[in-house]
């Protein structure tokens, strides 16, 4: 039987009744090697074969050319963040962990490696530069042995992979015990989110079939047909369980009931140093390493090692590396399982007495009924986990401290810091695993100094709830004992008002937090102040200021990752809100640069980054730039950050018309009570709509949209646009004059009552919304549309062309033909330049309509008047002899909007009755 690192390949070499699950994993494994990537859960009862069907999957991955990487979870749980992962980057080849070693956050994991400097967001980066590791060494298969014993990080890190790896050449495969997963099991609730992706298959092992059976147990050696029925019987399908009852059979052993006792007769079978040893190495855990094995059993060197032969001999412990594993779990727990009260005692004690890694030391330390111990090993373990960037670890062996902490004497000593200190800890832990809740309430119960209050204020305001953030801000300015915490304090204050009722307080507030951080070197409390009054002087229309603050807060760093992250997405953010796209690109590069070399391109502000270097991209008419960096938006979402982000690449799929915007629209629709991802992949959904004639489903759309969002937010005035295009289509003015009501209250009030700076896009949309008004009650307005053209030229190409086209209709119905056909010639060239298809089409349709020549002649005819669909529609079923009565019931529009089409079409075709208008629509064939 060889053995590999974490993955046995069997008693013999042989695969029994696994054909079809195998086949399935390669599948996987295939697709990821043809760039799609996928993930396989493998579940089933403990002995029932997945670790055997893993090896196989290994041994075709290595075929294939994948470089396999192997990590096992133990039983310590929480105790132990990220074990796994080191496990696999410890094990891996040469290449990979040289790979690994350039990765701060990952090098740290190798043996002789010293933890990164923390910058904040270090889970975040953890991942991020995982995830870039993978990129780099592809095609991989990463395996995850027994989640069941998995940490909350690796759950965390293993729904992570699951969400973003899409199109990379990985295969992510997990394996776990399912009659461990009892019905609070938090792998439980991992799996059900998981298992909805479509990414991920989920691969049930049962049991054997007893004609599989027998064909197995007849590979394990020669075996009586009597005793053969027998070990089929008793096995019950379990491969592990059927091999210890023909080994116990081949030694001569009776067979008692159960596999627990099945597997102590194996063990008692041992000399005593054997037996030892043994139960030494099952507290140890799944694995043990030789030397400490050695001092833990307190036997002679030869003695010890005449022992472990015996066991490795017996097939019960195998070499692994320069220490030993339990050849199956279950094995180890049986083992464990016998130790007498006082012997798991003593030797958890033992191993605590040999032991330097905090997180074992804490585990056997409270085993071992050390409390003392445990409490100080906990409290260097939880500071372990934050260096690692495992705060969901952290929390927990904070957590453990707390609750030893009245039952120890000296406790603070022993922790190396105050109960108060630790507690604070706990909380800014669980809120950096994602817990805000937990961090609140934890908060909350802390006395009230500057430095908890700050943290509540903050946490609060990221909940939504301001005038709880505001009261919060309060008390920590209030309770500021030295300038730091003071400057901390006043820069989150004023982050509390932002868009409140007392927003003018910012200016005050954010003078006295610059002054004070400045005075006491708080660079990170400076760049929060500077960012805050940035954003609130932009708002207020003091352009040119907010450049000077954003460039000063983005000078140097402020030793918060987070903090130079965000400072880099605004100052990018307002150059590109000001139309100054070459700048706006020079600083997002910088800043995806940064997010990119410090692992946090899926961290909040370094996915703004990202799809803010997209939305420029597609602003500047670099739409092939724009689609490559969209096509890393994954279409298969399942959080928010993730539908946001997503919804981003329907701008370029939608005016592409691309095949992807149905699949992805259908992944991003359950988010569509979230604001954002529903105000963006809704009002593209509504623009979808109507490139394919469907106005009303637009319109339903932009209604969804506009319904709850509050007044005076510049985002209103896009989607009204929209709507107003819709309105037009359908030929209604009905809730024309309530968009163009909240789109004026958005340009003229602000979100707080009060005039805000629009920059040029925003100013655009505001005169398309007049624009689209006018047409919409039949008025083809040509200065308006000029007036469009002009605003979103500052380097809106798109925009800029679909405004050209509507110009080119009110040239044409103003009788500006040869104007009208140059403006539909420079929309034409645009629309193709960049493979805009439906704008495209609705050009060429126009053109032919008013047959425009290749090179700006008349053509062929004398042209359609400039006549709308809707208006050539209402001119043959006044050619019928129809009343405005009868076309306004045919069309269902209003009778109103019926004469106001009928009076367009008389002045367009420069008539004066609807006799004449008939005539003249047949002579031009419009009647058609």
């Amino acid at each position: 039987m060889s053995v590999g690192r974490g993955i046995v390949s069997g008693v013999n070499g042989l695969l029994v009744g696994r054909s079809a699950e195998l086949s399935g994993l390669v599948r996987v494994l295939q697709s990821a090697a043809e760039g799609t990537a996928g993930v396989a859960l493998v579940g089933g009862d403990a002995g029932i074969g997945k670790t055997r069907l893993i090896s196989e999957l290994v041994s075709e991955a290595r075929e294939r050319g994948f470089r396999v990487l192997v990590g096992q979870c133990a039983e310590l749980g929480d105790a132990l963040p990220y074990l796994p992962l080191a496990d696999a980057l410890r094990g891996a080849e040469p290449a990979v962990r040289e790979a690994a070693a350039a990765h701060p956050m990952l090098g740290q994991l190798l043996p002789g490696m010293e933890s990164a400097p923390s910058a904040g967001l270090t889970q975040q980066r953890l991942f991020g530069s995982l995830l870039g590791l993978l990129a780099d060494v592809q095609p991989v298969l990463f395996v995850i042995e027994d989640l069941h014993w998995a940490d909350r990080s690796t759950r965390d890190l293993l729904v992570f992979l699951s969400r973003m790896v899409q199109s990379e050449r990985v295969c992510v495969v997990g394996t776990y015990r399912t009659d461990d997963l009892h019905r609070r099991h938090p792998l439980r609730s991992v799996l059900a989110e998981l298992r909805r992706l479509p990414t991920v298959m989920g691969v049930e092992l049962g049991p054997l079939g007893s004609g599989d059976m027998s064909d197995y147990v007849a590979t394990l050696g020669e075996v009586g047909a009597q005793e053969l029925g027998l070990i089929v019987t008793r096995a019950g399908g379990n491969p592990f369980y059927a091999e210890e009852l023909f080994a116990a059979m081949a030694e001569g052993d009776s067979l008692p009931d159960g596999l627990a006792s099945l597997l102590m007769t194996r063990v008692e079978l041992l000399s005593e140093a054997g037996q030892r040893v043994l139960r030494a190495a099952a507290v140890a855990g799944r694995r043990v390493e030789d030397e400490l094995l050695r001092e833990v059993s307190g036997l002679p060197l030869a003695e010890f090692e005449e022992a472990v032969r015996e066991i490795v001999s017996r097939g019960l412990l195998r070499v692994d590396g320069y220490g030993y594993t339990f050849r199956h779990a279950l094995l180890q727990e049986a083992v464990y399982t016998d130790l007498l009260p006082g012997e798991r005692t003593r030797l958890h004690a033992a191993f605590a007495k040999l032991l330097t890694s905090p997180a074992e030391l804490a585990h056997h330390h409270l085993a071992g009924h050390d409390l003392a111990g445990a409490l100080a090993a906990s409290a260097e373990a939880g500071r372990l986990a934050e260096r690692l960037g495992a705060p969901a670890e952290a929390h927990s062996h904070y957590d453990q401290v707390l609750g030893l902490w009245d039952r120890v004497e000296g406790a603070a000593e022993l922790a190396g810091e105050s109960r108060f200190a630790l507690a604070l800890r706990s909380a800014v832990s669980a809120a950096d695993s994602g817990d805000n809740h937990r961090a609140i309430i934890q908060l909350k119960a802390l006395p009230q100094t500057s430095e908890v209050s700050e943290r509540l204020a903050y946490y609060l305001y990221e909940a939504d709830d301001q005038p709880g953030a505001i009261a919060a801000a309060e008390r920590a300015v209030e309770s500021a004992e030295d300038q730091p915490a003071l400057a901390r304090a006043l820069a989150t204050h004023a982050r509390t008002l932002l868009w409140s009722p007392r927003h003018r307080d910012i200016e005050a507030l954010t003078a006295r937090a610059l002054e004070t951080a400045r005075a006491a070197g708080a660079r990170d409390a400076e760049v929060g102040a500077l960012l805050t009054l940035a954003v609130y002087v932009e708002h207020q229309g003091d352009v040119a200021r907010a450049h000077e603050l954003v460039e000063s807060a983005s000078a140097e760093g402020s030793g918060d990752l987070a903090m130079d992250l965000r400072a880099l997405f605004q100052h990018a953010r307002i150059h590109y809100e000001q139309g100054l796209l070459a700048k706006a690109a020079e600083v997002a590069d910088a800043g995806v640069r940064v997010a990119s070399e410090t692992g946090l391109k899926w961290s909040t502000y370094g996915t703004d980054l990202r799809f803010l270097r997209f939305l420029i991209h597609y602003v500047a008419g670099e739409w092939d730039q724009a689609e490559e960096v969209a096509s890393g938006f994954g279409a298969r979402v399942g959080t928010l950050p993730e539908a946001t982000l997503s919804s981003f690449a329907l701008f370029i799929e939608v005016a592409r018309d691309l095949p992807a915007v149905e699949a992805r629209l259908s992944w991003v629709r359950p988010f569509w009570h979230e604001e954002l991802p529903a105000y963006i992949s809704r009002g593209l959904a509504a623009e979808h709509a109507l490139w394919h004639g469907d106005p009303a489903t637009a319109l339903d759309h932009v209604r969804a949209v506009m319904t709850p969002m509050e007044d005076g937010y510049a985002w209103v005035l896009r989607v009204a646009a929209v709507g107003l295009w819709a309105l037009a289509e359908l030929g209604t003015t009905e809730g024309a004059d309530e968009l163009r009501a909240r789109a004026r209250l958005a340009v003229d009030s602000g979100p707080t009552g009060e005039p805000g700076h629009l920059g040029p896009e925003g100013l655009a949309w505001a005169a398309r919304v007049e624009a689209e008004w006018h047409r919409v009650h039949g008025r083809l307005d040509v200065e308006l549309w000029r007036q469009v053209v002009k605003a979103f030229d500052y380097g809106f190409v798109y925009e800029v062309a679909r405004a050209r086209w509507r110009l080119a209709e009110a040239l044409l119905a103003a009788g500006d033909r040869e104007e009208a056909q140059a403006e539909w010639a420079l929309a034409r060239e645009a629309a193709e330049r960049l493979r805009a298809k439906p704008l495209a089409n609705a050009l060429l349709e126009f053109g032919r309509r008013a047959r425009f020549g290749p090179a700006g002649g008349h053509g062929g005819g004398q042209g359609d008047g400039g006549l709308t669909a809707r208006e050539a529609e209402v001119l043959r079923l006044v050619a019928e002899g129809l009343t405005n009565r009868e076309i306004a019931a045919r069309l269902f529009i209003a009778q109103k909007t019926v004469s106001v089409h009928v009076s367009n079409i008389l002045g367009k075709l420069e008539v004066s009755t609807r006799t004449q208008a008939a005539a003249t629509g047949r002579r031009l064939g419009l009647l058609a």
